[in-house]
């Protein structure tokens, strides 16, 4: 027997460890909830002096037959969660609090920095840093509760949509 062939049960093993991390999806961040798909939560770092931050999705999606909506959020990072939406009054771009946020049935609604929709953090216990984690615990109106780590992170179009 060669040196090689005692090796190989472990050469295999390592060929099919490294295999299965390749199809690992890269950077897969997100959590489920009964028919909801949270999309990677995550958090922009705060300006020094902030109280308030925002965190966000890349969507929420709904896969069920049925609506869905949130109906709000709480973190202990934070005093309390509004839910908010930001739209245009004119020429000014204003957000204002909901009540909850629509999740239709087959829909995906995006949370996404510089508009629409997101979760607003107000009173923070300290100011969010590039590479902290929180968590969050959100409530749907079906699906029930889920907490998530969320990810504080600067993305990459973050200077052309200042919170």
């Amino acid at each position: 027997m060669t040196r090689l062939t005692g090796r190989r049960p472990l050469l295999r093993a390592c060929w099919a460890l490294a295999a299965l991390a390749a199809a690992w999806p890269a950077g897969a961040h997100d959590f489920r909830v009964g028919d909801l798909v949270l999309d990677h939560p995550y958090a922009t770092p705060t300006p020094p002096g902030a109280v308030n931050g925002a965190a966000y999705f890349r969507a929420i999606r709904n896969r069920g037959d049925q609506a869905d909506r949130l109906l709000g959020a709480s973190s202990p990072a934070a005093a309390r969660v509004e839910l908010h939406q930001t739209v245009m009054d004119g020429e000014v771009m204003r957000m204002r609090e909901l009540p909850s946020i629509e999740l239709p049935p087959h829909a995906e609604v995006p949370m996404r920095h510089g508009g629409g929709y997101h979760l607003m953090l107000v009173d923070l216990k300290q100011p969010l840093k590039d590479g902290d984690r929180i968590e969050l615990t959100l409530r749907f109106e079906r699906a029930g509760s889920r907490t998530v780590q969320v990810w504080v992170q600067t993305p990459r179009d973050m200077d052309a949509h200042r919170h």
